[in-house]
This record gives structure tokens, C-alpha cells and sequence, in this order.
């Protein structure tokens, strides 16, 4: 099924053959390299068909039985039925599936919960931690009082005795947990158990493994935390967006963070998509596709140590791999350009400990395409090629475009 129906895109052809070239080079650009950023997936044609439809003409601010715009009796249809699939899926007494990114599901979880000058602990940026949690050119930055936490020096692991001292000595307001650069699963728990400690808020901040809860292949932080924000694509595989889950105590509270404060219309042709994206990680299929990502990811971070990168904490229990090439002789800039000719996507990332750069890739864009530990394993031998000069970017390029020939995004 193509992803440009044959209508739409004679239409856009013919009235702007400037952005329908565009369109067509970027789904080019997609199907023909390697797409390992953590971060990004391929939604499905399902998802697309929403994110396209007449629903995007419509203005709805507010929520369902309460818009500020009349003719809103389908759109709110389509916003229940996105939160009740929220729910099922996730185990949350409530579900606000209005925020447009993920930066904007933190900032309704720090406007319900927080005041400015509120001190909040959180992943320092250096570790892994987002821009929302507490970067000076962030808002979060700004509004509020961060304390970073860090990770052990030896193991890469969050450093839980630091989180504890930290917690009982800046005695925060809210406590985050969530990265943007860290593979291994939080220990929900264990933050629940230092919030209660010291009268804190718990903020699950689970954009990267949202994905993978829904699939049953990671911990679910809704029964622990108080306020749960995510994203709506990466491994999830809706579309792009955010969306704040929370029990039933705070969702007056969280959904006035959303509407009126931090945002106005809803964007409801992503919430329909939203809804798709739900409604197709309920099913077994997702389950084993969530589960074939992290079997992926583990195999891929394995023989990218075999090749010889430091693969930071020694593995992953997600979709998410940190690296530092320094090893074969480059630093993570360097290397992401070498890799980048050779069609392989992926971005940077901090190191901690340290002020070089390493590379973080992901499996689930690949994973989604259908490849499987076999075609992991020959991403990593060509990664480590190419990055020890073994072979050429074009050579390379010419390889990753056979593979990913057999494994198109998009059928038909």
C-alpha cells in the first residue's frame, strides 16, 4: 500500500510539483538507508491516512462536551475513543492525548504539579537527561531549581544511593525519571520509594520506552508514578505527539495544564492518528514486534562491542544503544558523518564522565521494516568497517541500499 495514495499525489503534483518532489525524495531517503535513530519510527499507512484527513480542518479547543467551537460532535468521538484506548492500554485511571510533542506533555506535568522556583530533581544532561529536565536554555531551566543526578562512573548505571542523598538533601518538589540516552529500564520502584520519602512528586518522563510498555517489553511506570508524559511515536509508532497519563486525583489538574495553560487547539486529525496508533499497539502483533526490537537491540549492541566500540552499561534492555567509537580511532562526530555516507542514520549523544560525544541508535524503525538479528549482526560488521576505513562511504552506501531493497518501509 503506498504511503502517497495515487489521487493525493497527482493532486499535489500538479498544484506544487516543488513540495510533491520533495515528498517523494524524502520517502526515497527513508526506504533506501538505514534509519537507527533511537527516536523515529515508520508509522503505518493507517496512521498517515489520519494524520491527512479532513479532520485537520477542524478547530476544537477545549475538551469533548466542552469546545469553544460549535460542529465538534465527530471530533470529539474521535478524542474519547484515543483517550479510553489510552487507558486500556497503559492501566490509567486518566489520559490527556492533547499535547503536540513531548516537550509539551513535561511542561502540563510541571505546570499541574509545580510552581516556578519549585526545586525538582532530575537526570542531569550530561547523563542522558532531556532538555526538559532543567537545561538553561530550556523553559525548564529557567522556571525551576534542577539538581542532576548521575550515573556510576564504572558501570553506567544510575547512581541510586546519589538519587536518595540528593533527594533527602535538596528535599525537591518533584522528582523526574527518564532519558533520552540511557538503555537499561528505570527502577520504578525504587524512585516511587524516594518520593514518598520526601513528600515528592514522581514524574515519569517516558517517551523512549512508552513504546515498549505498551508491547509488554518493558516495566509500566503508571502504577508507580504520579504523573506519566510520552511521546506518541518512536517505538510506539503513532504519530508524532505527546500525550500525559495520571490517576484520577490529578486530572482536573493535568488537563487544565494542558488546556487553557501551555496550549490551544487540539491538533485533531493527530488525535485520530493517535487513536490508530493505539488501537494497533493493543494487538499481539505489536506485542511481538515490541519484543523482536529489544532482541534486536541486544544483539546489535553485542557485536557492536565485538567490533570494537565501548557500548556504555555493557548492553541495553530496550530498543536504545549508546556507544562511544573512540576505540577504532574516532570521536562520535566524525564517525556519524562516516556513517552517514555509508546511508546509516544515527545521532550523537553526551558521554558521561566525560566531554566527548558518542552515538545513540535505536532499533525500531529496522525492526518495524521487518529485519531481524541476522540483518543486526551485518549492520554491526559494516558498522565497524566503516568506521575503521575498511571500506569505503559509496562501497558501503551501495550495500545498506540492497538491504534495505528487501525490507521496503512501505510495500506496493
Amino acid at each position: 500500500m503506498s504511503v502517497i495514495p495515487a489521487p493525493e499525489g497527482d493532486v499535489l503534483r500538479r498544484q506544487d510539483r516543488e513540495v510533491a518532489d520533495l515528498l517523494l525524495g524524502e520517502l526515497d531517503r527513508q526506504a533506501t538507508t538505514l534509519q537507527l535513530i533511537a527516536a523515529e519510527n515508520f508509522t503505518s499507512p493507517a496512521v498517515l491516512a489520519a494524520l491527512g484527513s479532513p479532520l485537520a480542518n477542524k478547530y476544537a479547543e477545549g475538551y469533548p462536551s466542552a469546545r469553544h467551537h460549535g460542529g465538534c460532535e465527530i471530533v470529539d468521538a474521535a478524542e474519547r475513543l484515543a483517550v479510553e484506548r489510552a487507558k486500556t492500554l497503559f492501566g490509567a485511571e486518566h489520559a490527556n492525548v492533547q499535547p503536540h510533542s513531548g516537550s509539551s506533555a513535561v511542561l502540563a506535568a510541571y505546570a499541574a504539579l509545580l510552581r516556578p522556583g519549585d526545586t525538582v530533581l532530575a537526570l542531569g544532561l550530561p547523563y542522558g537527561g532531556h532538555l526538559t529536565h532543567g537545561s538553561p536554555a530550556n523553559f525548564s531551566g529557567r522556571w525551576f531549581d534542577f539538581v542532576g543526578y548521575g550515573v556510576d562512573a564504572e558501570s553506567g548505571l544510575i547512581d541510586h544511593q546519589q538519587v536518595r542523598t540528593l533527594a533527602r538533601s535538596h528535599r525537591p518538589k518533584a522528582i523526574v525519571c527518564g532519558s533520552i540516552a540511557y538503555p537499561r529500564h528505570m527502577d520504578y520502584p525504587f524512585f516511587r520509594a524516594v518520593a514518598d520519602e520526601v513528600g515528592a512528586y514522581l514524574i515519569a518522563d517516558a517517551a523512549h520506552p512508552i513504546g515498549l510498555v505498551a508491547g509488554g517489553a518493558a516495566p509500566n511506570p503508571v502504577p508507580y508514578a504520579d504523573v506519566v508524559c510520552a511521546t506518541t511515536h518512536k517505538v510506539l509508532r503513532g504519530p508524532r505527539g505527546g500525550m500525559v497519563l495520571c490517576g484520577a486525583e490529578l486530572a482536573e489538574r493535568v488537563d487544565r495544564a494542558v488546556f487553557p495553560f501551555t496550549q490551544g487547539g487540539a491538533q485533531m486529525h493527530t488525535i485520530a492518528a493517535k487513536a490508530v496508533g493505539f488501537g494497533e499497539a493493543a494487538t499481539p502483533a505489536f506485542g511481538a514486534y515490541a519484543h523482536q526490537v529489544v532482541a534486536n537491540a541486544r544483539v546489535l549492541a553485542a557485536r557492536l562491542g565485538a567490533e570494537g566500540l565501548a557500548v556504555t552499561t555493557g548492553g541495553t534492555d530496550t530498543h536504545m544503544i549508546t556507544a562511544d567509537p573512540a576505540p577504532l580511532g574516532v570521536d562520535g562526530r566524525t564517525a556519524r558523518g562516516r556513517l552517514a555516507a555509508a546511508g546509516i542514520v544515527l545521532d550523537c549523544c553526551a558521554l558521561p564522565h566525560t566531554d566527548d560525544r558518542g552515538l545513540r541508535l535505536g532499533t525500531a524503525a529496522v525492526t518495524t521494516q521487518g529485519m531481524g538479528q541476522g540483518e543486526m549482526e551485518w549492520i554491526a560488521v559494516l558498522f565497524g568497517k566503516v568506521l575503521r576505513g575498511e571500506v569505503d562511504g559509496a562501497r558501503a552506501r551501495e550495500d545498506v541500499r540492497e538491504l534495505t531493497g528487501r525490507f521496503p518501509p512501505y510495500p506496493g
